[in-house]
């Protein structure tokens, strides 16, 4: 008797390969354009934003030679040898111009203040000494020369110059920090407290920058409790608190965003839809963590492609390979807003934010984005089996120079990241031994 063949089950289709991280950031990148809109605002509000216009100096700085010391401005042939006497005959303060010095004359001068004509150096004050006035009067403190010394005075100060002085000593020169028609900032610059400086040293009260992205943010899931709405020891099982939104929008607000923040959503797909509608509507990016696998309670994904199209991508990164990005279309105005959808364990969202999205914030601006510098520092730790996806290890520094490892590097070990004050960038496939080199990449400068 013989026996029917059973069948066979269907192969399992193949998984799409992991993309890489780079070319995730380049695909991201690719489909932005800048946001359009500039905005003026005062000098001292421009603290972090990014500049819609270069900025040209219409003037030099310094604007005129002046002095880099307290101490006095000489012709530099009148102070060829050590010993060497002037007569003081005036006194400049910064905010006050000179009469011009003519030879074997010099003047008591301070910080900031022009060169008069005919000098073409400064000695500072602690290489000279003040000696007896012509008339064998007592001597007098170099401070007590009055701003103009007529020619009638019988008494004139005098001062030893205990070294010589070359020409353009201690002089700042016009111009040799800022010359006219220079660009000094750059279209896409951030501001800092430095470069708004330079800015105010040009004289500009005002600057043009692009304006702010403005960015929906909500999480989805029932499982989520906000702090302060339940006591610890009363949560329901199952529940957990909202750490992603919090961390989210600090980064958010840290990158120059306007932040809407709309809480939790259910899990309900009319609740979804509802949110991310409403989102699109007033914002230029909407940013959610979880809900975008494809479990039966996952209502993201269905409602963003429903409004408008969604990639899922799968990243070849350790913590953060599911990322979620698209559009959601606007139903009352012309175009779409950006979507991305970070993972829901809070280290793999909290890395995948300054991998991928702090990038796509800052190209919305017109800025290039810059990541970290990498800092090749010892690892005092050993990685002996390698990962077949690039790993960002939650690391830190310690007293011999080198990196500690924290133990624990699961992706909802949020601690991780608290403990650390950077990653090393392991490439997929790579071991690490104790001592090996490796690139660490700090928090604080991701951050700034």
């Amino acid at each position: 008797m013989s026996t029917a063949p059973r069948p066979t089950a269907p192969p399992s289709p193949a998984r799409a390969p992991l993309m890489s991280l780079d070319d995730a950031l380049q695909a991201l990148l690719s489909s932005i354009t800048p946001l359009p809109g500039v905005e003026t605002v005062a000098t001292l509000q421009a603290d972090g934003r990014v500049l819609a216009h270069a900025v040209v100096s219409s003037l030099q700085v310094p604007a005129f030679d002046n002095a880099a010391m307290d101490g006095y401005a000489v012709r530099s042939a009148d102070v060829q040898q050590v010993g060497a006497e002037l007569a003081v005959t005036q006194r400049i303060a910064a905010g006050h111009s000179g009469q011009a010095l003519l030879p074997g004359q010099t003047a008591r001068i301070f910080t900031g203040a022009p060169i008069p004509p005919g000098a073409d150096a400064v000695v500072m004050q602690e290489q000279t000494e003040p000696v007896a006035a012509l008339d064998t009067a007592p001597v007098t403190a170099p401070d007590t020369v009055p701003d103009t010394v007529p020619d009638t005075v019988p008494r004139t100060l005098r001062v030893r110059f205990l070294t010589t002085a070359p020409a353009g000593q201690w002089v700042r020169r016009s111009g040799e920090d800022v010359r006219t028609g220079d660009s000094v900032l750059q279209r896409g610059q951030k501001l800092g407290p430095a470069e708004l400086g330079l800015a105010a040293s040009l004289g500009l009260a005002q600057l043009s920058v692009v304006r702010r992205p403005k960015v929906a943010l909500f999480s989805t899931g029932d499982e989520l409790v906000m702090p302060g709405d339940v006591a610890p020891c009363d949560m329901p099982p199952g529940a957990i608190y909202n750490s992603n939104r919090f961390f989210l929008r600090a980064l958010l607000q840290r990158v120059g965003c306007e932040v809407s923040d709309l809480g939790i959503v259910p899990d309900r797909r009319e609740a979804t839809l509802a949110a991310l509608q409403s989102a699109a509507e007033q914002h230029d990016l909407i940013v959610t963590s979880g809900g975008v696998s494809v479990g039966e309670e996952d209502h993201v994904k269905p409602a963003v492609q429903s409004l408008g199209a969604l990639a899922l991508w799968q990243i070849a990164m350790k913590p953060g390979k599911p990322f979620a990005f698209g559009h959601v279309r606007r139903s009352t105005a012309p175009g779409a807003a950006h979507f991305v959808g970070l993972p829901g364990n809070p280290v793999s969202s909290f890395m995948t934010f300054l991998l991928l999205v702090k990038p796509l914030i800052l190209a919305l601006q017109g800025s290039s984005p810059q990541p970290p510098m990498p800092w090749p520092l010892p690892a005092h730790f050993a990685v002996p089996k390698a990962d077949k996806r690039r790993e960002f290890l939650r690391v830190r520094r310690n007293a011999q120079g080198g990196l500690d490892l924290f133990p624990n590097q699961s992706s909802g070990v949020l601690t991780s990241v608290v403990w650390g004050d950077g990653v090393v960038d392991i490439p997929a496939g790579q071991t690490v031994a104790h001592g090996d080199m490796l690139h660490f990449l700090s928090f604080s400068e991701w951050l700034s």
